[in-house]
């Protein structure tokens, strides 16, 4: 079955319960587990705003604040992880868009299993796959399993 587990968090709520859902499915099949969460680049439109007020250091806030919140999505993943008894590797992936960055990680290290949850940040609650999950299942080569 499967041995190498990619977990994909924002840190969103349901982001969250995917997380659990992936390790306990580790848990039982003995796997090795990966979590990931990923940072896109920075929005033109708000580099243009920053630019108009002369923060001359707005990219360095920007990454700073970007690799915080990637550090606390994380460790509350790797604080889950612990408490059923599971080490994994944990991934930060920067300046790439979700989905893309979500693939690379599965495809660079060997991972058979993708979980992930159906929507999180990006988007509201919808009677279809939010755009990140659903980029996921459309060009992953491996199996995506969605928490919903």
């Amino acid at each position: 079955m499967y041995k190498n587990i990619l977990i994909a968090t924002d840190g969103s709520d349901m982001a969250g319960k995917a997380v659990s859902h992936g390790l306990s499915i580790a848990k039982f099949l003995d796997a090795k587990v990966s979590i990931v969460t990923v940072t896109e680049l920075w929005s033109a439109f708000e580099m243009a705003s920053k630019v108009e007020t002369i923060d001359r250091q707005a990219i360095d806030h920007y990454e700073e604040k970007a690799a915080n919140r990637a550090e606390a999505v994380l460790k509350s993943a790797s604080e889950s992880a612990k408490n059923l008894g599971i080490d994994c590797t944990l991934v930060h992936i920067k300046d790439q868009h979700p989905a893309e960055g979500i693939i690379d990680a599965a495809n660079s290290n060997n991972h058979d299993l993708i979980v992930m949850a159906s929507h999180g940040h990006r988007g509201l609650k919808k009677i279809l796959l939010g755009s990140v999950a659903n980029e996921v299942v459309s060009n992953s080569n491996i199996p995506v399993l969605i928490y919903r």
